[in-house]
């Protein structure tokens, strides 16, 4: 039997999670949860992640794993509240270090308890009940972006969005536009049919969406269809991070997820 994929959509960050399971096991994963924070208020709430823990009951699914594609400057992850509540490990890419070190001599955070309890090396496999998960390293938005590839589906963090939305921003603190086009390149190598997973939708004048695949992001990617260069595609994200404000829930969302979220 295929893998079982559910997303959960956040209107308020635009953050997609994903609980994803094997039917053969009932092993399941969940990735990108979010926590709900309140900045006036500073409080935190877990009606996102009640939902997702909803669904893992509600389908008698043992939480294995926890994973990040990254640390997140747009929303509190849930990962430390999923792992109190049903158990699973908190992995995210081994880079994560680098991420920690910078953030940590701009702002004096430390992150000695970092809360994660597997960092995935570039390539490295993991099981998901009876099934095999790849991570693949992705830099660009950020140094420690990982997708991760569980059978013919690939869920790419911020790499890409939809394609009428483009491309992740690379102007964060260790972000690099070229890397990321490299990364862009490497996701659509794929097969064309290859089912590709996004981390967010912002959707104008249109329902929210987040599965696409290598064909789709080839033919109609804003930012990089096929045929767009490395130097077009540099020029093009420099230019437009330039005009972006940072994320609302920037800092205690980086504060947060350095060390495994709320």
């Amino acid at each position: 039997m295929p893998i079982a994929i559910e997303g959960f959509h956040d209107p308020i960050t635009g953050t997609v999670s994903y609980v994803v399971h094997d039917p053969a096991t009932r092993q399941a994963v969940v990735i990108d949860p979010v926590l709900d924070y309140d900045l006036t208020a500073q409080r935190a709430s877990t009606a996102s992640a009640d939902a997702l823990l909803a669904y893992l009951s509600a389908h008698s699914l043992n939480l294995q794993w926890i994973l990040e594609t990254h640390v997140h400057a747009d929303h509190v992850s849930a990962a430390r509240y999923l792992r109190a509540q049903a158990g699973g490990m908190i992995a995210i890419g081994e880079h994560i270090r680098e991420v920690q070190a910078t953030l940590g001599r701009l702002h004096g955070w430390p992150s000695e308890d970092d809360g994660f309890d597997r960092l995935l090396r570039d390539g490295e496999s993991f099981p998901v009940g009876s099934i095999e998960a790849t991570a693949l390293l992705v830099p660009g938005h950020t140094p420690a972006d990982l997708a991760y590839r569980i059978e013919g589906a690939v869920f790419i963090g911020d790499t890409l969005f939809m394609p009428d939305g483009g491309s992740a921003r690379a102007d964060f603190p260790g972000g690099d536009a070229a890397a990321l086009y490299r990364s862009i390149r490497r996701l659509l190598a794929l097969p064309p049919e290859t089912r590709l997973f996004v981390c967010h939708d912002y959707p104008a004048g249109r329902e929210a969406r987040w599965e696409t695949t290598v064909a789709e992001q080839l033919a109609a990617n804003i930012h990089a269809h096929d045929g767009v260069s490395e130097a077009e595609f540099v020029a093009m994200r420099r230019a437009r991070d330039a005009t972006l404000a940072a994320p609302r829930l920037m800092k205690p969302a980086l504060q947060a997820n350095i060390r495994g979220g709320g």
